[in-house]
């Protein structure tokens, strides 16, 4: 194997060499696939949801006050029957509904998360401040994130998709440290 000098050369501005490719040969991830890896990937799903007319399908994730661990929203994924609009909102109240658990996406990993989810159909309450609105066309959406979203202890993020008289599903994906 030949020797790669550590430091960069003048005519190359960013290194790109792998120096220590011992624990893990050559392997190259994103940060969400890091915390897949190590367990600490999670996601929580509203599944198909019928909604009626003026309502919308609601997927809250919350960090609770001494979880000790900040959360770093991945992707907000999804689909819809019909045309709706997406709100992402910080904080806010989802009423009634059910409380599933988040999910590991190391299969292999017992790992748990400290956030807590809540999947309901209604409307937003509380005093939510609105960051994102996007107009949708059914079928499938996706917005990646990489981290970009952080829930800090005691902080929460709603997802919103409505309104109307639509079947729709929505996801989020997070990670944990």
């Amino acid at each position: 194997m030949p020797n790669f000098s550590v430091f960069n050369k003048a005519n190359n501005p960013l290194y790109t060499q792998i120096n220590n490719a011992y624990n893990n040969p050559a392997v190259v991830t994103t940060p969400d696939g890091s915390a897949a890896i190590n367990g600490r990937l999670f996601m929580t799903t509203s599944a198909s949801t019928a909604v009626t007319g003026g309502n919308n399908l609601l997927i809250q994730i919350t960090n609770p006050n001494p979880s000790g661990r900040t959360l770093y929203v991945s992707q907000i994924t999804g689909g819809i029957s019909a045309a709706a609009t997406l709100n992402v909102y910080s904080g806010g109240t989802t009423p009634g509904g059910t409380t599933p658990t988040p999910f590991n996406l190391n299969f292999g990993n017992a790992s748990t998360s400290v956030a807590t989810a809540r999947v309901a159909t209604g409307t937003v309450t509380g005093t939510p401040t609105l960051f994102l609105t996007a107009l949708l066309a059914a079928g499938q959406f996706s917005f990646p994130f990489a981290g970009g979203i952080v829930v800090t202890p005691n902080r929460s993020i709603t997802i919103s998709v409505g309104t109307g008289a639509i079947t729709a599903a929505a996801n989020i994906t997070w990670w944990e440290y």
